[in-house]
């Protein structure tokens, strides 16, 4: 019960600094354009994904995302469950945080050369058999480090309200499988090395590309935010915490 009571309570102040992330500025991404400054191009524009993915659910059919993943399984492993630290798990990941982020990969709008050339030859049925398939999917993996994983389990849980910094509870779910009708992702037994990557690409706003990085992903404001006022150890003991959540 005491556990309980203290989740609650995390998530109850966690969602308090949301509510104060949401009616911040938002951080300013580059300097002020010049009045001479060139505007987006009608080709750039077209190029941006839509503001909301479709829902995967409508169309995806896992057994046909079951076929189309057979060339996702060199870096993301069977059935989604990655080895290699440097590549996510997909199992058990949101199908509409899948379907939004691989959308991202084709637009070029998040960039890696590795699924940014694989991302622009899928469709979206492509996109939707993928996601829905992955969602389905149970994830495994290792265990968390016994030398960060409590420290980074009271940050999950409760936030650090020194530097306004809320719960991950609040959005991710005390068992980190994520909010599917918000989009935010599931985050249980994600590699910790990648873990640490991506709240590293946050905090330097190079995680998403184009002109309006911030807005790319419909949560993208709030993790920007967020990772610049996690120090490293803070990441690193979540990403912990995160790897042998299940």
């Amino acid at each position: 019960m005491s556990q309980r009571v203290n989740l609650l309570a995390g998530a109850a102040t966690a969602l308090t600094l949301l509510v104060t992330l949401a009616s911040s500025p938002v951080p300013s991404q580059t300097p002020a354009a010049s009045p001479t400054s060139t505007p987006a191009t009608p080709a750039a524009a077209a190029s941006a994904p839509p503001a909301t993915a479709d829902f995967p659910f409508d169309k995806g059919k896992a057994a046909d995302g079951a076929t189309k993943s057979a060339v996702c399984t060199a870096c993301h492993g069977p059935n989604g469950n990655s080895v290699n630290p440097d590549w996510p798990r997909l199992a058990g990941q949101s199908a509409v945080y899948i379907a939004e982020q691989l959308r991202l990969f084709r637009a070029g709008v998040r960039n890696n050369p590795v699924m940014k050339p694989l991302a622009a030859t899928l469709t979206d049925q492509d996109i939707d058999d993928l996601a829905v398939y992955y969602e389905g999917q149970t994830p495994q993996g290792l265990e968390a480090d016994p030398s960060y994983w409590k420290a980074g389990e009271a940050l999950y849980l409760r936030g650090d309200r020194t530097h306004e910094v809320p719960g991950c509870v609040a959005c991710h779910g005390p068992v980190g499988r994520g909010n599917l009708a918000a989009g935010y992702p599931a985050l249980r037994a994600q590699q910790s090395v990648y873990m640490v990557k991506q709240l590293n690409d946050y905090a330097k706003g190079t995680r998403y590309g184009g002109p309006n990085p911030l807005t790319a992903s419909r949560n993208g404001v709030m993790m920007f935010t967020i990772a610049k006022r996690l120090s490293p150890e803070q990441m690193r003991d979540v990403a912990s915490y995160l790897q042998g959540m299940r």
